[in-house]
């Protein structure tokens, strides 16, 4: 009910609509049009009412609401579906029990705050309440499970888009770490559920850091971890904006790799990448092997491969930092 309330008031754009006409339009009480208008002042909206004419909607909070999500959203799958959690110990972890009772392809799970999030080698995702971006989309793709790690890539190109439409330039470290002066501003997490012959689902996990400030980043992270608005010179990003233009980037994407498979994908991760021509340290995540080398290109798998001076290394899985250059 709250959801058709607001489609009328800004329908009304900047006149009245009054109450009587809510109700009748809607076939409820004019009292519980009230109801409804106070819970969405309580959500942060400004509303404005006068006695005679009724209300007008001013402004509406920058939170990650669906009805705000979904309101201008171009998208033919990714984000059709929106659940929002105030507050949630994991968006990958929501996802993936909604993914298991049958919720559809494209479905977006996006919380306020994260108190168990985590990124790749099960390590804690910092996620403030208010100030960044922590959702999970929900895939059911028709490819081979083997093709699902490439969608940590998707994920990565598509946040970068998002970032150009804001005139941010961004850049991804191999795999899908999204950096601004070496210093971390989206981690993204990948999870499937499959049959040796399908998928049953595919769950992406993107954490964005918004908005962000220096002193806001524990002590341990202020030296790795930076944010969409420091980059900006420390304005603050409209959140459901940004949120908007990567779901339509990664729907678009997700729709161009359903049609041709993943060599767009890979096009764009190169354009953006920030690792490849440079020298790399490797840290093996099953073996513990160390080994540095030139990072020369990506494969078809997402593999990174890197020259080293006993020959090219692929590189499916570690840890990769890059090395400063000599001077």
């Amino acid at each position: 009910m709250r959801a058709k309330i607001l489609s009328l008031l800004r329908q009304a754009g900047d006149r009245y609509i009054s109450g009587e006409e809510i109700a009748s339009r809607l076939g409820v009480s004019r009292t519980a049009v009230w109801k409804h208008i106070q819970e969405l002042r309580e959500a942060g909206y400004h509303i404005a009412s006068h006695s005679r004419s009724g209300y007008s909607l001013r402004e509406a909070p920058d939170r990650l609401l669906p009805g705000e999500i979904q309101h201008g959203l171009n998208v033919r799958c990714i984000g059709r579906e929106i659940i929002f959690r105030d507050v949630v110990d994991s968006t990958n972890t929501l996802a993936k029990q909604v993914a298991a009772d049958g919720a559809p392809e494209g479905t977006v799970i996006v919380a306020e705050q994260q108190n168990g999030g985590k990124g790749r080698l099960d390590r804690h995702f910092f996620s403030p309440a208010g100030k960044g971006i922590w959702f999970s989309v929900i895939l059911r793709p028709p490819f081979l499970p083997q093709e699902a790690p490439k969608c940590t890539l998707l994920a990565a190109v598509a946040v970068a888009m998002g970032m150009e439409r804001f005139g941010l330039k961004a850049g991804i470290k191999w795999p899908n770490d999204i950096l601004y002066e070496n210093k971390k501003l989206v981690g993204i997490l990948t999870e499937m559920s499959a049959e040796m012959d399908g998928i049953n689902y595919v769950v992406i996990g993107t954490g964005i850091n918004v908005n962000i400030m220096a002193e806001d980043f524990p002590e341990e992270l202020r030296a790795t971890a930076t944010s969409l608005s420091i980059m900006n010179g420390g304005k603050p990003l409209p959140r459901v904006k940004f949120f908007q233009a990567v779901l339509e980037a990664m729907d678009e994407i997700y729709d161009a790799v359903k049609r041709e498979g993943f060599a767009p994908v890979m096009a764009a991760w190169r354009r953006y990448s920030i690792t490849l021509g440079q020298e790399v340290r490797v840290i093996g995540v099953r073996d513990g092997d160390v080994f540095t080398g030139r990072a020369a290109d990506i494969d078809e798998d997402g593999a990174l491969l890197v020259d080293t001076p006993s020959g090219r290394r692929r590189v499916l899985a570690g840890d990769v930092s890059i090395r400063p250059q000599k001077r």
